[in-house]
């Protein structure tokens, strides 16, 4: 399988040695669960795509700082291509922002928390096993870093999963379209950094909290083998 990698952000220079840039976050998760698994990157923040939708099997998009809610040509024309994609019935998996652009591009929405900023190790529960699922544990532990959340997911999509604090945590649209508000691709470490570099914009208390939840068990494996489940289908 060919997967699109639809970057949608760089990872910040003084962390890049340690860490990649976000498709090479992906790359390390997947090709654990497939080492077969080939990657396109697309840098769709500088306008790069397919010259064909279907020159890869699937796409996937990453998160990014920026907000759905932008009035940015990139964003603009990346809802385009979601659009697009939705309408061939094209297998597409959206990360925190793509979570998030996915819905917006849809007909839900995405806007600021009046909750406040979501980092560390959060826990997601489903409330129904789909098929790609390991019908395992219903709870699912997962970094997170956000500050916008969907609050309104298009009429075509399920709501699978989530929280108190994130309802709508992971969503499922037919079976072409599957998205996931944590990042799965993070590890600890890079957790940690980043909520080294935003303690005094996300507060101490919050701070406190995420560093503190750092302790528990990150389970990106386990969403790396229900996305491959997921795209196999």
């Amino acid at each position: 399988m060919k997967l699109g990698i639809l970057r949608t952000d760089a990872v910040r220079p003084e962390l890049e040695p340690a860490f990649g840039q976000y498709p090479d976050m992906f790359s390390a998760l997947l090709r654990h669960a497939d080492p077969d698994l080939e990657y396109v990157v697309y840098d769709v923040e500088v306008g790069e795509y397919p010259v064909d939708i279907d020159e890869v099997d699937a796409y996937l998009i990453t998160g990014s700082k920026s907000s759905v809610y932008e009035d940015q040509p990139w964003i603009i024309e990346l809802m385009a291509f979601i659009r697009a994609l939705n309408a061939r019935h094209k297998k597409l998996l959206g990360i925190c922002f793509g979570h998030q652009l996915v819905a917006q591009a849809l007909g839900g929405k995405t806007e600021k928390s009046a909750k406040g900023w979501g980092v560390g190790l959060h826990t997601h529960r489903f409330a129904t096993a789909p098929s790609w699922h390991d019908q395992g544990d219903v709870d699912l532990h997962i970094l997170v870093s956000h500050q916008d959340q969907v609050v309104v997911v298009p009429d075509s999509a399920r709501v699978l999963a989530g929280s108190e604090f994130c309802e709508n945590a992971v969503c499922q649209i037919g079976n072409h379209i599957l998205t996931f508000q944590g990042h799965p691709e993070f590890v600890p470490a890079y957790s940690r950094e980043l909520l080294s570099i935003r303690r005094e914009r996300i507060g101490e208390a919050v701070y406190a909290a995420g560093m503190a939840s750092l302790s528990g068990v990150h389970q990106g494996q386990r969403v790396a083998r229900w996305m491959l489940n997921f795209l196999n289908a």
